[in-house]
């Protein structure tokens, strides 16, 4: 039982949702992605995404695209990402997702990124563009070095396909709640109440709502239909705003503990 799974784990005995937060890595630099990463523990999130900067990310919106490219500028690779990862296992246990794209590990190897990642600290990967029907030596290889592979489940997904992905998921799995790319809505989606009910036919692994949920009170609605919430954009937005001011990371944490107020209550 890795993090992820002890983490959900616990989280079930004790009745409580999971809040999952997603920054981009490197975004103002490394020593900042570190830095909320404790940080961001101690506010008690449940499990922290962290986005590799991609050249070409197709499933983030303008937020999310921005804060890649920020990233690259500070040169957050794959390498540096993993030893900033092993630097936050020093102080802190929060459960750690990679949300990356498939290229990024390709050239660097697959058995060698994954072997990587589990050295360093990760405790799952979420890869964008890998289709399950192309994941067999991906997942076998996973579960050899004891990572969760994390699949997308979208709202136009046909309930058969849903049965195919969610058998090959471990951890979690992420409902995107609307159709499209990550960024902050004024509106939680209509249908999630039925669409989660859709997933949870078939399977008992948690799952958790991600794009679009921006607010506490988005969170906590979020968290009432689902076993947990995901927020990204918004706090991206954040970090965007504050830069490398001195503040970045206390500012940041307190409006996290807002959202994770939201979703234990």
């Amino acid at each position: 039982m890795n993090r992820i799974e002890a983490r959900f784990a616990g989280l079930q005995r004790h009745q409580k949702k999971a809040f999952v937060v997603y920054i981009g890595a490197g975004d103002p630099h490394l020593e900042a992605t570190r830095q909320l990463a404790v940080a961001f523990d101690q506010a008690g999130v449940d499990v922290l995404e962290l986005g590799v900067p991609f050249s070409d990310p197709l499933a983030d919106g303008m937020v999310n695209q921005l804060a890649a490219q920020r990233g690259l500028a500070a040169g957050t690779t794959p390498t540096r990402l993993l030893e900033t990862v092993a630097l936050i296992r020093r102080e802190a246990q929060i459960p750690i997702v990679l949300y990356i794209y498939f290229n990024l590990i390709h050239k660097v190897g697959l058995e060698q990124f994954i072997k990587a990642a589990a050295a360093a600290g990760v405790d799952g990967l979420l890869v964008l563009d890998l289709p399950p029907e192309e994941s067999g030596e991906y997942e076998a290889l996973m579960a050899r070095h004891g990572l969760c592979q994390i699949y997308l489940v979208a709202p136009t997904t046909p309930e058969a396909r849903v049965a195919v992905i969610v058998k090959r998921a471990a951890g979690f799995v992420y409902y995107i709640s609307r159709a499209g790319v990550t960024g902050m809505q004024r509106q939680v989606a209509a249908d999630l109440v039925e669409q989660v009910a859709k997933i949870r036919r078939h399977t008992q692994l948690p799952i958790v709502v991600g794009f679009g949920i921006s607010n506490p009170e988005q969170a906590r609605t979020v968290a009432q239909a689902a076993d947990g919430c995901v927020v990204g954009s918004a706090i991206v937005n954040q970090i965007a705003r504050l830069g490398t001011a001195p503040d970045l990371v206390v500012r940041t944490r307190d409006f996290v503990r807002t959202l994770v107020d939201a979703v234990k209550r």
